[in-house]
């Protein structure tokens, strides 16, 4: 498993709610992700087996957020 971070705009439990189905649904990451609300970055990490980091990044955008690999 590898583990991926991104600076992300997701700024509160309802972003977090909006991007949740469109991570949940990429193979290999399964929920196996959360977003720091706390850092100002926003950091979102992803332990991920098979999903790289442009479909993480696809499903950010889908979802109506940015997201920047670190």
């Amino acid at each position: 498993m590898k583990t991926l971070k991104f600076k992300t705009n997701i700024k509160c439990g309802g972003c977090v709610a909006a991007v949740t189905p469109h991570l949940n649904a990429l193979e290999g990451i399964a929920g196996n992700w959360q977003v720091d609300l706390q850092n100002p970055d926003r950091v979102l990490t992803v332990e991920t087996g098979n999903a790289g980091p442009d479909k993480i990044k696809d499903a950010i955008q889908k979802a109506g957020y940015k997201a920047e690999q670190v």
